[in-house]
């Protein structure tokens, strides 16, 4: 693998020159507590530092989640933003206000949010307050809440509405997502600056309750949940008027792009392309920006019909996700990406298997019918020059076909359901997939405890006992009783065959437990994404149970109710064409991997066996 990189310090320094002199001179005065420990990446301009340690700030607008810092050494370098608290002017105690610049950042943007989201709730009639964020109940949940989902003010609107981040295998499996929030649109500078957050991610197998501290002390909650979590007054549709606007509108906008819904063999159903195509996700490679200021690292991304490829950074991914579940999200589980991270994001190892995880989120995007045929997905893979991306880009965040609106783009070509069926085939689906998300975790807990058998303690024992035995034949060797040389070399050979199965051991769960953990991995992201999709589900049949009351006080219409029912029909026909695509989709893959498992667990065993049959004939018949 060929990595591209290049600094130099003169470039650097003038780069630095040119921000503004008045504004870089009162930075100079700020100072920062550091909050974590962080270890520079070598050759990278960054800064190793340790908590407790107090640094001045030179410039905290270097972007990408970093500042740069000079410690008291004199020695200058990159921080990430949030591993530091600034210290107040008069010297207080910076615990007691939690101003750290990541906090102040957070705080800076949800106000002018929420500024834009009073602005436009005043100039429109339709719109209702939505009060505090209906979605933060999903956040504390591990793995999505399955248990509250009564009650149409608690209810989440659309399933996008939260970010899923369940895919750190209960945070056992490196994989605490470190989302920041969508870039501003409209704004390319910030599309410019890098986006690999400051989270460092745990290693392959790590130890929960650790994991889980350590999450806890960053303050970052996204550890060991599977909730999604976004701004929801950046994007239209998200809020809770948008379910009533989708229920109650007297006629929803025919709008140009249709997604329809057909009756199959097995139940309702998207409507498949007929040709598919997948994306080859490969030959990462290192760049930099800012004068080398900055690194990343670059993926060719090559769709299996057009065979012409297109680069994307782990930002544009991030991007992309984002999208899709805001535009899909409430019909439709987006699983999240894998984590971002500072430390180690360079090495060889990390971004193999990084690319691993992108090339299967990206194959489960284009497997979809519905995903990989909508028009911010192809535009991200054939985009052909930064004019084109960014004029896609920027049309995709304007799409106001968002949240519980994408509904209204849906036609299913079925009778009308009645309430009761409706709310009988979203309990079933409920209730199906939290026993399978149960079931999913298990196989993880159990997985991963093999895991650390095969590679730690049992490998052990087998080699244990390949030196015992390889040290009982030197003592009989000692002996000098000349009748038993055939029977010690005998013997010292099957000590050396445990130990030679000791490695086949350790080595064994890369080659089938492996690929068995990342597909109940990306199951466990997909599941962790039904409890948003059914509480907006069930909130809107709440809802439209609710009506009797409305029609009686004449609020609305008996047309209106009727309306609200073919309408939450139609939500209940997404529902199943998903489940349908899910179960299609479920029984190949597990069916796949459990194969592959027992194929490999079947020559494991076997060559284990041939070795002790070699083993074995070196011994004298007696």
């Amino acid at each position: 693998m060929t990595f591209h990189y290049a600094f130099n310090l003169a470039s650097y320094t003038s780069h630095k020159m040119r921000y503004n002199t008045k504004a870089h001179n009162k930075r100079n005065a700020m100072k920062a507590r550091v909050m974590y420990d962080f270890a520079a990446e070598p050759g990278n301009n960054e800064l190793t530092v340790n908590e407790g340690e107090i640094i001045t700030i030179t410039n905290p607008d270097v972007g990408g989640g970093w500042l740069e810092g000079r410690n008291s050494k004199g020695e200058r370098g990159l921080v990430p933003t949030d591993y530091v608290e600034i210290l107040p002017s008069d010297g207080k105690d910076p615990f007691s206000c939690g101003n750290s610049v990541a906090d102040q950042a957070f705080l800076d943007s949800l106000s002018a949010s929420a500024a834009q989201a009073n602005s436009s709730a005043a100039n429109s009639n339709n719109q209702v307050s939505s009060g505090n964020d209906p979605w933060s109940a999903w956040s504390s949940s591990k793995s999505g809440n399955w248990d509250s989902t009564d009650g149409w003010g608690a209810k989440p609107e659309g399933a996008a509405a939260q970010r899923n981040t369940s895919n750190n295998w209960d945070t056992a499996f490196g994989h605490p997502q470190a989302y920041q929030g969508p870039a501003t649109a409209g704004d390319d500078d910030d599309w410019d600056e890098d986006w690999d957050d400051p989270k460092a991610a745990a290693p392959y197998f790590k130890d929960s309750e650790a994991a889980e501290a350590g999450a806890a002390q960053r303050g970052n909650s996204r550890a060991g949940s599977s909730s999604m979590k976004l701004p929801l007054n950046k994007f239209p549709g998200f809020a809770k008027p948008g379910m009533e606007q989708y229920l109650l509108a007297k006629q929803l906008a025919k709008p140009k792009e249709k997604i329809p819904i057909i009756v199959g063999d097995y139940g309702p159903m998207w409507v498949y392309p007929t040709s598919t195509f997948d994306c080859v996700v490969a030959d990462p490679r290192k760049g930099s920006k800012m004068y080398g200021l900055k690194s990343y690292i670059e993926y060719q991304l090559t769709p299996t019909n057009t065979n012409r490829s297109v680069n994307h950074r782990y930002k544009h991914f991030d991007w992309l996700y984002e999208r899709l579940l805001v535009k899909f999200g409430s019909a439709i589980p987006i699983p999240s990406l894998p984590d971002k991270q500072v430390t180690g994001r360079f090495e060889e190892e990390f971004i193999k298997m990084r690319m691993e995880r992108l090339q299967a989120w990206v194959t489960r995007m284009c497997r979809h019918p519905v995903i990989s045929e909508s028009e911010v997905f192809q535009q991200f893979l054939n985009f052909r020059d930064e004019k084109e991306w960014k004029t896609g880009k920027r049309k995709a965040e304007k799409d106001e076909l968002v949240g519980v609106m994408i509904f209204s783009t849906m036609e299913p070509e079925a009778p009308d359901l009645d309430l009761l069926e409706i709310e009988q085939k979203c309990d079933a689906v409920g209730k199906f997939t939290k026993a399978m998300d149960d079931g999913v975790k298990e196989l993880l807990t159990v997985g991963q405890e093999h895991w650390k058998r095969c590679t730690g303690p049992l490998p052990k024992e087998y080699q244990k006992i390949g030196k015992a035995l390889q040290s009982l034949a030197t003592v009989f060797s000692s002996s000098g009783y000349q009748g038993e040389t055939d029977l010690n070399a005998a013997i010292t050979e099957a000590g050396k065959t445990y130990e030679e199965i000791a490695g086949l051991v350790a080595e064994q769960p890369k080659k089938d437990l492996h690929f068995l953990m990342e597909c109940n991995h990306e199951y466990k992201g997909f599941l962790g994404c039904f409890p948003d999709i059914i509480g907006a589900h069930k909130a809107a049949i709440e809802k439209v149970k609710e009506s009797d009351k409305l029609v009686a006080t004449s609020k609305i219409t008996p047309q209106d109710k009727q309306n609200m029912v073919k309408r939450v029909g139609t939500m209940s026909y997404a529902l199943q064409a998903e489940m349908n695509h899910f179960h299609s989709n479920r029984i190949y893959d597990y069916n796949s991997v459990i194969r592959l498992y027992l194929e490999q667990q079947v020559q494991f065993y076997e060559t284990i066996a041939e070795k002790l049959r070699q083993a074995l004939g070196r011994f004298p018949v007696m």
